[in-house]
């Protein structure tokens, strides 16, 4: 059956089904269905779930750098149909709502931008909160503080324009700057000058005039030309690119920016330089000098626009009607970068923490290719205000450069730097102002370390903005997750830099999920933490160091109390009647694997279910770090997609472990073996637990886990339905690269067809469910790959069904597109798991258990 439809129709949903001979099966209490009397097209699940859905999430903190105040930022989890529904246009990677210049996707295009519902304002000191009234019917995005903590700002969507606000963090009023419309389109629209007290900002020129026209007679075919120069380009650069003149044209008109100056205090705009498409904007600590990067001509087709060629300057605004120029560096087009790899020239510019104003970049020593051998990477570039001379070379690096930060030392930073073929990172302390003395190396371990891992260095912000590693004396801290084999129990570290001796300060305790956020004064001894449980949603609390205690290995070496800031009320108290697991167990090949097991409300202990099973394979260059045990059971539970069906009585093993471990530079050659065999394990250890009903068992996924999805159900027996969201299923669609995989289809195609259930469309007998966003912007996951899927699928006399969601991004937005997907999963799943008949024999992937397991079942 074939069905047409047109996206401009907001309200069709295309659902169309491979078998319409067999009704399903007639529905009991907890099966969704239609919503009668809608004028849409869209189907709702049972009330119980849509309760959940639409049940406001926790708010999040954002913290003032003066740690004295806090924002609780609520946000919207749905936005409506309409919202999503908003015309745009994709301009070289990036989509641009015409209307109000808004940018309409979160970076890679993989979302919608998100808007806030409310900003409460809290006082640390005692927990006084006051709510800041917003504008109506508009959008504010996250506030941003200024570092000596006494305002925030904001940007705000209206149906019109982006505007700026200010509020004031004494009292909570906010204010609109009149006349600062904001353009979003390329980032860094909204920063704070090393004063505090005035605002750089990209607004939307004035009189514009209206965008370019596109004729409706074509002035001439488009047209690309290769000279026969090899190079790749990556997959994932090929986004929403331009593809005509008049897609340049319009790129022109929406890029096109006015920098300029705003003071907090009276609101007044001061504009600087000329209008141009600017795409990045760093301003020196000194305040006077700016770095300024523009896009120039000549566009790429095949790449996005970080690609296109820029001109790199320095603004030095000390007299802001005749400003100074600095020409750092003319950078060509770039749109043929080895896959994984960096462009020529410099690149990865920031400043010096402290004045003077100091320059920094890297520059590729390699050719950009990480495939090459080279005694060096990177070299490390040095140039300094008035930017007349000849910069200078800092060190290099073995490996790429991977970030500098500076620390309160004069001079002193912490180098990073990152080897992709070991998935490798050292960390040194580096003086630049005496490079004699060699770099001394602090971390050297591998980025897929855990267990191991040191955590992040705490930072402060200084009075002119710039972030530095906080000190005490000649220590550092630290703040990390905390992995371990129980679960992440995050952290906060001392570390002596001339030692290198650590104490741990504070660890989360076995039953909660405590993390620091930050110091609150100028002491090392009570600091901000946000603290939840299963049971108790995200709160703020002040914990306070007492005395040394004797501790045993990785606990905190002090004893502390704390006290709470917030008092956050549970907004869905039905969901803490689901209970889950830690499980830990084996891979048939030894390797450590772990999953969460979720069991429904009203679950009794040895009662089989219907199951569902959802991971995300993740690649690893080394199996002793594959099966290291990652996130934390005591997070408090909120029900998303699938885990809704936990209140339709099915069980969820959540985030099973499914480790695709081997060399980088080949590292999906034993990927089916390897996927087949993290589902084998996972699905005999849910049996062997006695929750799952091996005739029951369903598998899901999304995007590169909705790809598992298909090739479990094409190269197993374990399921007897699955849902694959958002995926990519024939991978010669995607020949520059996928995931971790840098080989191309023509240097790999063999792995390119067996990784692909495309080419096995003629073995999927199993019922799959695809569903799919029909604006998804990822180049790997293009809508094309769903409905050719589904055709393969039909075509053989498999049974299949195709929803694809209109508008919806590759992560999905909507209310109504939520709401639809869980009524498809849980139709889909009910007919094909929960009412599944047993099949003449038991698979016999799950006869036979060869695993050992650990579990601990949590309360509550």
């Amino acid at each position: 059956m074939a069905i047409t439809y047109s996206l401009a129709r907001v309200w069709v949903v295309l659902l169309a089904a491979g078998v319409t001979s067999t009704p399903f099966a007639a529905p009991v209490a907890s099966s969704p269905q239609p919503v009668s009397g809608l004028a849409s097209g869209y189907n709702q699940p049972p009330k119980d779930i849509l309760d959940v859905m639409r049940a406001p999430s926790p708010p999040v903190p954002v913290v003032s750098p003066m740690r004295d105040r806090m924002l609780l930022v609520s946000w919207q989890d749905y936005p409506s149909i309409s919202r999503v529904a908003t015309p745009f246009l994709r301009l070289a990677g990036v989509r641009v709502e015409p209307r109000n210049h808004s940018k309409h996707d979160t970076p890679g295009g993989y979302g919608i931008t998100p808007c806030a519902t409310s900003f409460e304002l809290v006082r640390i000191a005692d927990g006084a909160r006051t709510s800041i009234a917003l504008p109506a019917d508009a959008c504010p995005n996250r506030p941003l503080w200024s570092a000596d903590g006494k305002r925030f700002v904001f940007e705000n969507t209206t149906t019109d324009s982006v505007d700026l606000w200010i509020g004031d963090a004494a009292t909570g009023v906010v204010h609109r700057v009149p006349g600062a419309h904001l353009n979003p389109m390329l980032g860094d629209e909204l920063q704070w000058m090393s004063d505090q007290k005035t605002l750089l900002v990209k607004l939307v020129p004035q009189r514009m005039g209206p965008p370019p026209a596109e004729s409706s007679i074509p002035a001439g075919p488009s047209i690309q030309e290769s000279d026969g120069g090899k190079g790749q380009s990556s997959t994932y650069e090929n986004r929403d690119t331009l593809n005509n003149k008049h897609d340049e044209d319009l790129f022109d008109y929406y890029a096109a920016a006015q920098l300029a100056l705003v003071d907090a205090d009276s609101m007044a705009v001061t504009p600087i330089g000329a209008s141009a498409r600017y795409e990045s904007l760093a301003t020196a600590p000194d305040g006077r000098h700016l770095l300024v990067t523009a896009i120039r001509k000549p566009y790429s087709y095949v790449t996005t626009a970080d690609r296109f060629p820029q001109e790199v300057e320095v603004w030095d605004l000390a007299t802001r009607k005749n400003i100074a120029v600095h020409h750092i560096a003319s950078l060509p087009l770039a749109d043929r970068v080895p896959i994984g790899g960096v462009e020529l020239g410099p690149r990865d510019f920031s400043w010096r923490a402290t004045e003077p104003a100091t320059l920094i970049w890297a520059e590729a020593l390699d050719g950009g290719d990480w495939k090459a051998k080279v005694p060096a990477r990177d070299k490390l570039m040095l140039l300094k205000a008035p930017f007349n001379t000849a910069p200078q070379e800092i060190t290099r690096t073995e490996q790429r450069y991977a970030g500098l930060s500076w620390s309160e030392q004069a001079g002193l930073a912490l180098l990073t730097e990152y080897d992709r073929n070991r998935h490798w990172r050292r960390s040194f302390l580096i003086n630049v102002d005496d490079p004699q003395p060699q770099p001394r190396l602090l971390w050297d371990l591998s980025t897929d370390e855990k267990y191991a891992n040191p955590g992040v260095p705490v930072k402060r912000q200084l009075p002119n903005g710039f972030w530095v590693l906080r000190q005490d004396g000649d220590a550092i801290f630290l703040s990390g997750a905390g992995s371990s084999p129980d679960g992440d129990r995050p952290f906060l570290d001392r570390l002596d830099l001339k030692t290198l001796k650590s104490e741990r300060l504070f660890r989360s305790d076995k039953t909660s999920y405590e993390q620091f956020v930050g110091f609150t004064g100028s002491g090392s001894r009570a600091f901000l933490t946000w603290r939840q449980s299963a049971n108790d949603p995200p709160n703020a609390f002040i914990r306070t160091l007492g005395a040394p205690v004797d501790a045993a290995a990785g606990e905190a070496a002090f004893a502390s109390s704390s006290s709470a800031v917030t008092h956050i009320a549970d907004p869905t108290p039905v969901v803490r009647e689901i209970k889950k697991r830690l499980v830990k167990y084996k891979r048939e090949d030894g390797l450590d694997l772990s999953f969460t097991l979720y069991t429904p409300p009203g679950y009794k202990e040895g009662t089989r279910v219907p199951t569902i099973l959802y991971a995300y394979p993740l690649d690893y260059a080394d199996a002793s770090k594959a099966g290291q045990t990652t996130g934390s059971q005591e997070t408090f539970t909120r029900l998303r997609q699938y885990r809704l069906l936990l209140l339709a009585g099915y069980a969820i093993i959540d985030n099973a472990a499914f480790p695709i471990v081997g060399d980088p530079k080949k590292a999906y050659d034993t990927y089916m073996e390897q996927l087949v065999a993290d589902a084998k394990a996972a699905v005999d250890e849910a049996v062997r637990l006695g929750v799952a009903d091996p005739e029951r068992i369903g598998v899901t996924g999304h995007s590169h886990g909705a790809l598992m999805t298909a090739n479990l159900l094409a190269h197993s027996d374990l399921f007897r339905a699955g849902v694959a969201t958002s995926g990519s299923y024939n991978k010669t669609l995607t020949p520059f690269g996928f995931q971790n995989e840098q080989r191309s289809v023509w240097e790999a195609q063999d792995v390119y067809l067996k990784v692909s259930p495309f080419f096995y469309a003629d073995k999927m007998k199993t019922p799959i469910l695809i569903v799919h966003g029909a604006d998804d912007a990822n180049p790997g996951t293009t809508p094309l790959q769903a409905s050719k899927l589904y055709e393969a699928i039909r075509g053989n006399g498999g049974i299949t069904r195709l929803v694809m969601l209109p508008h919806e991004p590759h992560w999905y937005a909507a209310m109504e597109s939520n709401e639809q997907l869980v009524y498809e999963m849980l139709r889909w799943f009910d007919r094909y798991v929960k009412d599944a008949q047993p099949r003449a024999q038991a698979p016999t992937s799950t006869s036979t258990s060869t695993s050992t397991s650990t579990s601990e079942t949590l309360p509550h």
